[in-house]
């Protein structure tokens, strides 16, 4: 394996944020004060003009950008490099004046007004051509200056567009999927319900709030379609630039596991991967551990989308945001362990939103390295200097790479699936909980997992949890049995293979398209509790070291199962399906096939998760309560990271090798300081396979 950094003219780490200069323009001082302050806090890269076209374009055909030309170039000379970003996240006032088609309708068909962002329609012919002229103009002037590393797309791509323009689109993409066969639609569609019957693609409207919302295969088609065209007009924004300058590589940031977009179907078109980082640090629902745990698990779904490369922290705040419900400043400490847990889960940068507060508007009070205090001794931007010296000091982890060999399976159409069927609970489906509490456990034993999509290569892994798999995609069931086969070990959960990628229910029993079979079992019925439900699983003695405290406790949803050939392990304690099968396991092939039938708590479930490790090979890590480890690996050897969470120093012990940041040796013992971070170098580089 070949350990390449993302940007080999830093010779490291990045460390950086969103400068946006055209907002100072009036004030050459703060412009010389900024570059000096961005070398005192090792500032090796900025990005410029997310939000900068009226800068660039004040009238329509006019274009400016000598400001940015001496920003870029100045710099550049100070070893400070660029991600330019086109500007197509919000549009100037002229535009939508003269263009109104290039503004949204919402989900009853009203045209939006001027303002905002994330405010474009994908597939407007005249917005297009506008943005292509702006991104051309951009990649000519620029784009082969030494000190432009990156193109930065547009802006947290997001939203949906109901004009008649996507209307049109829409029935375009639905003929092309169904083979203009206006009755293979009906079909898969199950329109003969409530009369929905369609006599041709063109009575088909999109899911308007006042029209038809009541076709779980048109709500999930249009969530598909949603996601191809924002991912086509990205694509038309990729390609301009690459017509003019093909070896700048590009990016768009993401925003988390976010609902509205499939970023699996984004991905390919990048070349790096990026997200805006933002958690709800120090909240009053969960402690501080579990809030990095849940950011762990937010960078491993980012990681996974371009698996063997490291990704970009593109945005985080190094104090607080100004849009969080209670919005609060980071303790001491916690920017810097925030930071490097980002390192250590596979980023290659730490950058910010932003550099330096604005004086007016919507983000005014968000936070910023610089505040309006304009000074360099404040407790941010020291803690910000703290950082970029420790960035310097890992310079050689860049490139490296997490690697694991357990995977927990995530779809984006599932989950929009699970979210609109009717059936379950209407507030305890929880699908993306359920994933992310389960891949948190594995975290607590000192397992990363990455998070694939079930039609993803899982030739990788040895242990895979696929939980609520409800909708299967085509091929999806042939890719667990192989995997299966070969020796992994598997759990699936209740709600598995109801429903194939139409939504249209599997007949036979469920789990569907040749699961029963692998699981050895058959759903017959699933039963939905009342919050003040509650059953559980119990283990007899053979079964006993499944459960630390003799059974687990069952909310939400139980499964009543009708076994087949595999092996029962637990059984319900109570209720008219006391002593039938609640966790099952069936040998197939050379692996082992589990299937969990009610919903218990990850917590509960750890020793069988131990299990699945034993048997796929992985070593587990005995870690204190709120420490994380991470490991990175790369030609020259592995980087293990040590975070305390907790806000207590805590002795760690059995570790060796040296500390990547001040040389020392570590022999056995290692002392970690409330919200302390510590980055050992293995003392013998490992091979890499």
């Amino acid at each position: 394996m070949e350990q390449k950094m993302l940007f080999p003219q830093l010779g490291g780490l990045v460390h950086g944020g969103d400068y946006n200069p055209d907002q100072w323009l009036d004030r050459p001082d703060i412009l010389e004060e900024d570059v000096r302050m961005m070398k005192k806090a090792g500032i090796n890269s900025v990005t410029l003009g997310v939000f900068s076209w009226a800068a660039y374009e004040s009238v329509e055909g006019e274009f400016h950008f000598e400001w940015l030309e001496e920003i870029v170039e100045n710099l550049y000379r100070n070893g400070i490099y660029t991600v330019l970003s086109t500007p197509s996240g919000a549009r100037p006032a002229w535009l939508d004046e003269k263009y109104p088609e290039a503004m949204r309708m919402d989900n009853r068909g009203v045209r939006n007004h001027h303002g905002s962002r994330h405010n474009h329609c994908m597939t407007s012919p005249k917005y297009r051509e506008k943005v292509g002229i702006i991104d051309r103009k951009l990649a000519e002037k620029f784009g082969s200056h030494p000190g432009v590393i990156l193109y930065h797309i547009s802006n947290e791509f997001g939203g949906e567009c109901y004009c008649p323009l996507c209307a049109k689109r829409f029935r375009e993409y639905l003929a092309d999927k169904f083979d203009h066969d206006i009755e293979k639609l009906n079909k898969a569609w199950w329109t003969s319900f409530w009369s929905h019957h369609y006599n041709s693609f063109e009575q088909i409207e999109p899911p308007y709030a006042n029209g038809e919302n009541s076709i779980m295969g048109l709500n999930l088609e249009w969530k598909r379609f949603t996601t191809l065209s924002m991912n086509d007009f990205m694509k038309f924004e990729i390609d301009t630039l690459r017509s003019v300058t093909p070896d700048v590589p590009v990016t768009a940031n993401f925003m988390r596991l976010f609902d509205g977009l499939d970023y699996r179907k984004m991905a390919p078109e990048l070349d790096v991967i990026s997200w805006d980082n933002y958690p709800d640090f120090h909240n009053d629902r969960e402690s501080f551990g579990e809030t990095m745990r849940e950011t762990a698990f937010q960078h491993a779904v980012m990681r996974s989308l371009k698996r063997g490369k490291p990704f970009m922290m593109m945005e985080s705040t190094p104090s607080l945001v100004n849009w969080h419900a209670v919005n609060k400043l980071k303790r001491p400490g916690v920017h810097r362990l925030a930071c490097l847990q980002a390192v250590a889960c596979g980023s290659d940068t730490v950058q910010y939103f932003q550099w330096r507060k604005g004086r007016g508007s919507f983000e005014q009070f968000h936070g910023a390295v610089v505040d309006h205090l304009g000074t360099d001794d404040t407790r941010v931007f020291r803690e910000v200097s703290e950082v970029g010296e420790s960035l310097k000091k890992l310079a050689p982890v860049a490139g490296t790479l997490v690697k694991t060999k357990a995977a927990l399976l995530f779809d984006w159409d599932n989950r929009w699936a699970i979210r609109d069927v009717k059936a379950l609970a209407t507030e305890t489906k929880r699908y993306e909980e359920t994933c992310r509490e389960i891949w948190e456990e594995f975290l607590k034993l000192g397992v990363d997992m990455d998070v694939v999509g079930s039609d993803e290569d899982l030739s990788p892994y040895t242990v895979v949890v696929a939980p609520m798999l409800y909708l299967l995609q085509e091929g999806t069931a042939k890719n667990l049995r192989s995997f299966v086969e070969r020796g992994g070990q598997l759990l699936a959960t209740y709600f598995t293979g109801y429903v194939d990628e139409n939504q249209l229910c599997y007949l036979g029993g469920f789990p569907g398209d040749g699961l029963k079979e692998l699981f050895g079992i058959i759903s017959e019925e699933i039963d939905t509790f009342y919050p003040s439900d509650s059953n559980t699983v119990c283990f007899e003695d053979e079964n006993s070291h499944f459960a630390e405290n003799g059974s687990w406790e069952v909310k939400d949803y139980a499964e009543i199962l009708r076994v087949q050939d595999a092996e029962v392990l637990g059984t319900y304690g109570s209720d008219f399906y006391e002593g039938t099968a609640a966790l099952t396991c069936k040998k197939y092939g050379q692996g082992k096939a589990y299937y969990a039938a009610a919903r218990s708590s990850a917590e509960q479930m750890h020793p069988l998760f131990e299990q699945m490790l034993r048997d796929g090979g992985i070593a587990l890590k005995e870690l204190p309560e709120n420490v994380e480890y991470h490991i990175r690996e790369g030609e020259e050897g592995t980087y293990e990271f040590y975070l305390n969470c907790g806000t207590e120093p805590v002795m760690l012990e059995g570790v060796e090798g040296v500390n990547a940041e001040s040389g020392e040796a570590v022999n056995g013992s290692l002392m970690l300081d409330g919200y302390g971070v510590a980055v050992i170098r293995e003392k013998k580089p490992k091979k890499i396979d």
